[in-house]
């Protein structure tokens, strides 16, 4: 008997460990703390895949940016507001502009405490406010954003209210410094909010200084965090997909065609073009970004060029297709 009881004590214990390893929430981390753009969108779509892989209960941004590219910015709020599990975003100081905007389209917003979102303002690369064509869309996105998150109920007095979850038109008056929310912002001005203010106003759940301190306030408790890790090859194709070094690798590409072909003959530039060519394309195919077709109209193209430079000299029907 005295043996026995030890035995079924382990016994407890082992699954009484078990059952606790097994109930454990899993919440799946990944940092968006450079300029939106091609790298960010690879990233994120990494990171909900893998998300989905580890059957993850809920997923935790951990963002600081100054903004980006509209185009990548919703692409990643896109797949935000239909993902399957509640999304988190801790904002660690900065959601500007692109910023803000994947912000809102996730499910909760905790923010540190001195952190901002908004001014998202769309503007060339020179900083200056591109035509209303754009301003209009983007309102209309920030304003859609915060509509896919639904209305609350209130109800006082036997009557039943709704009102939004996040105000869209607070969200709109982020882009456009004509509009004015009374009480929240003046004309004239873009609106960017404080963490105090964006939980005044609804946006934001509450403010925390860490990670720990959101799952807290979020009610998390018995958590596992998993995290996405960048490699060497996820850094390398990163920096080719960026904007500024693919329209380098463009000009490298053209630079190299135009003087091979003031100086017919197999050479350095036309090399220089190959690489450049190769560098630029290969990731994008990688990543999905580029089609077979683009790839093959591409080297159609350079194959025609070669038959203009080589077989049949003369600006023709070859070099002009």
């Amino acid at each position: 008997m005295k043996k026995i009881l030890p035995l079924t004590l382990a016994l407890l214990l082992s699954i009484t460990l078990f059952s606790q390893e097994v109930d454990k929430t899993i919440v799946y981390k990944f940092d968006i703390k450079q300029e939106i753009g091609p790298a960010a969108w690879r990233s994120t779509m990494h990171s909900l895949a893998e998300a989905k892989k580890a059957k993850a209960d809920y997923i935790l941004i951990h963002m600081n940016t100054y903004g980006g590219l509209l185009d990548a910015a919703d692409s990643i709020r896109t797949a935000l507001i239909n993902y399957e599990i509640p999304i988190m975003v801790f904002i660690d100081n900065n959601a500007a502009s692109a910023g803000a905007l994947i912000s809102i389209a996730c499910d909760s917003i905790y923010m540190r405490a001195g952190a901002n979102i908004g001014a998202a303002t769309v503007v060339d690369q020179s900083g200056k406010p591109v035509p209303d064509k754009y301003q209009s869309y983007m309102r209309s996105m920030m304003r859609a954003t915060c509509e896919a998150h639904g209305k609350d109920t209130i109800i006082s007095d036997n009557d039943t209210l709704y009102i939004w979850h996040r105000d869209p038109l607070i969200a709109e008056a982020m882009v456009d410094p004509k509009k004015s929310v009374e009480g929240v912002s003046k004309a004239g001005e873009v609106l960017t909010m404080t963490a105090s203010e964006a939980i005044k106003y609804g946006f934001s759940e509450g403010t925390a200084n860490t990670v720990e301190e959101v799952l807290a306030l979020a009610g998390i408790k018995n958590y596992e965090i998993k995290e996405y890790k960048t490699t060497t090859l996820d850094k390398l194709i990163d920096i080719l997909i960026s904007p500024y070094f693919s329209g380098i690798l463009i000009m490298i590409m053209l630079g190299g065609i135009y003087f091979e072909l003031q100086s017919p003959g197999i050479g350095f530039p036309l090399a220089a073009a190959g690489i450049a060519a190769v560098l630029y394309f290969a990731p994008l195919y990688l990543e999905g970004l580029a089609e077979n077709w683009e790839i093959v109209l591409f080297v159609a193209g350079v194959i025609l060029l070669m038959i203009e430079v080589f077989a049949i000299p003369g600006f023709g029907v070859a070099g002009v297709s």
